[in-house]
């Protein structure tokens, strides 16, 4: 059969089909081209980097609790989880003498749960749960404007990972910075699981 015109730009066109395939799809990693899913890295867990202000106003960063068992917990004070408060500080009182710590970072990314000022935070949480330890100044926990922290707590890999599903969301931090725990909302602060991941982080040496 002769070859006319156009027969051979039909010829041209699917001789080069598989090479467009391939680079459209970054070659043979089945990646599209320009991508970036390759390259990227789950966050580390090491959160000592990460820095934050307590509720009163004064600086504060985790390097300042390296040694400390940390337990990270987004609050809300009209939450129907609000009541967790007595059990944190319960909690936080019995252990603070073995290198515990509870650490509250208030935030209003729920419903509305927590629209208050800093002062009116912790007017509340002292005032209703006579809550000593350490709140952090009020925070976003998730999405464009979340806090540094939760970004990066955000994108550790599962089952660690992942942003608060809602109010009193807990991560435990061992003694070296690492957190090694997460806690979904509705598991209490004095639940078997938490006290169990709590004093197996005490015993061990930073």
């Amino acid at each position: 059969m002769p070859c006319t015109p156009c027969s051979l730009r039909i010829a041209a066109i699917a001789a080069l089909v598989p090479f467009a395939l391939i680079a459209g799809f970054g070659g043979l990693s089945g990646e599209p081209a320009g991508s970036d899913a390759a390259a990227k890295e789950p966050a580390s867990p090491n959160i000592l980097a990460q820095k934050f202000e307590l509720i009163d106003g004064t600086k504060a960063a985790f390097k300042d609790y390296e040694g400390k068992v940390v337990l990270i917990v987004n609050t809300a004070s009209r939450c129907g989880l609000t009541p967790q408060y007595e059990a944190l500080e319960k909690f936080y009182r019995a252990h603070k003498e073995e290198g515990f710590v509870v650490i509250g970072f208030p935030a209003n990314n729920f419903m509305g749960q927590e629209p208050g000022s800093n002062e009116e935070i912790l007017e509340f949480c002292t005032g209703k749960y006579d809550v000593t330890f350490p709140m952090a100044a009020k925070v976003s926990v998730k999405g464009e404007d979340a806090h540094p922290l939760y970004r990066q707590l955000a994108a550790l890999p599962a089952p660690l990972g992942g942003e608060p599903a809602w109010n009193f969301t807990k991560f435990l931090v061992d003694r070296s910075g690492n957190v090694v725990a997460r806690f979904e909302p509705r598991t209490r602060p004095d639940d078997e699981k938490v006290g169990d991941a709590v004093l197996e982080a005490l015993k061990a040496k930073g």
